[in-house]
């Protein structure tokens, strides 16, 4: 059905409506890029299919033969995209991943709150409760979505297990306090005071030389450090003595 109106004097227009039903309207196709040969050839040759078990009720998926989401037999490790999809999956309200510069705060608040607790606990010396205020805490901040920045859980971590260190070391546990030395200097390998806790603790196993070494490599990165360059001092004097072990005062 057409019709025509005059819109103005001395003007006509005319203009036909259709009053039958609407017309679907033609979906613009969506052109995808070329790819990119040589990046392609990569892909292709980097490609390697895997048998696979997917559960859907936990949202994750197995290495088919052994049942497992970290296989050496089968080199395959799906623990990181596990634990995505299950962090997804329980929190619907995520459409997509956050920017890396979107943090967690009520986790900060925990992994804070938990630490405080352990440095209150070490101050009134009482080391193995806070050495487990520690463990709380460093089990709280790897929770961290895997879309956080890392150097934000990196700083975190080594802080509290730096503290933990210095626990083991006055609890004259130096094992366990080397051992948490080291793992500071592994996160954080450029700060200094992961090598300071690690010259305590082998002062305490009685490895004076390993000890100034540690502090060596400390002050490479840190030259002026006052408390890397007193210890050291120490550590030195006590070799020239002849001493197999100090007292710890992390």
């Amino acid at each position: 059905m057409s019709h025509s109106h005059t819109h103005a004097p001395g003007e006509s227009h005319s203009h036909s409506h259709s009053h039958g039903p609407p017309q679907p309207q033609a979906q613009p196709q969506m052109m995808l890029p070329t790819p990119d040969p040589a990046s392609q050839a990569i892909i292709e040759a980097d490609f390697r299919p895997v048998s696979l078990i997917v559960a859907p009720e936990a949202y994750a998926v197995f290495c088919q033969d052994h049942k497992s989401e970290k296989c050496e037999i089968c080199d395959q490790d799906y623990v990181g995209l596990n634990r995505l999809a299950k962090i997804l999956a329980t929190n619907p309200a995520i459409a997509a991943p956050p920017p890396p510069n979107v943090v967690s705060r009520n986790l900060s608040q925990a992994v804070n709150h938990t630490k405080e607790e352990g440095n209150t606990l070490y101050k009134q010396k009482k080391h193995p409760m806070a050495i487990a205020r520690y463990t709380m805490a460093a089990s709280i901040a790897v929770q961290r979505p895997p879309w956080e920045t890392n150097q934000f859980m990196r700083e975190e971590l080594s802080t509290i297990i730096s503290n933990r260190s210095a626990a083991y070391a006055e609890s004259q546990d130096y094992i366990s306090a080397l051992a948490d030395a080291e793992t500071v200097i592994a996160v954080r390998r450029n700060w200094s005071k992961g090598h300071f806790r690690k010259a305590k603790a082998l002062v305490g196993l009685g490895e004076l030389q390993e000890a100034k070494e540690a502090l060596q490599l400390g002050l490479a990165y840190e030259p002026t450090n006052a408390e890397l360059s007193a210890f050291s001092a120490e550590v030195e004097k006590m070799i020239q003595n002849g001493d197999e072990k100090v007292k710890d005062e992390a």
